[in-house]
């Protein structure tokens, strides 16, 4: 297995076990992205994950970040969107969750970054095409 297969299975393992960094349940986190985005994908959890990741780190508010989401050329892209959206609570109404009409970097399936609305202080995500097969089993077992 490739050490970023590694970093993705893990990143995915911890989403679904770490209760401490979140007051949802997994089955709420489930309902509410088939509520959003119309189905609970693969790709869900991944952005949930980078949200509630940025949040920690940032050691932000709830509402009090701003979201700027690149999409790679194919899909599933704005999927992982989604997922930070529900994640971090930005949204497009509130003027915090911008899709870029510039596309991620060739390779790149998506490049998030988050970053606190008052300072701008913030953290940048790549997510990778060559990491699909590694998310897709990983999921698909959760």
């Amino acid at each position: 297995m490739k050490k970023s297969s590694l970093v993705v299975a893990a990143f995915l393992l911890l989403l679904t076990m770490s209760s401490a960094l979140r007051s949802e349940t997994r089955e709420q986190w489930i309902e509410l992205g088939a509520r959003v985005h119309g189905a609970f994908g693969a790709f869900i959890p991944v952005g949930i994950r980078i949200g509630l990741d940025a949040r920690e780190k940032l050691k932000a508010d709830p509402r009090g970040l701003v979201v700027t989401f690149y999409s790679g050329e194919q899909p599933p892209c704005p999927c992982v969107a989604d997922g930070v959206m529900i994640a971090t609570q930005a949204g497009p109404g509130q003027g915090t969750l911008r899709i870029a009409a510039e596309k991620a970097p060739p390779g790149a399936m998506s490049v998030i970054i988050i970053q606190i609305r008052k300072t701008g202080e913030g953290r940048k995500k790549r997510l990778y095409y060559n990491t699909l097969p590694s998310i897709r089993a990983v999921t698909s077992q959760s």
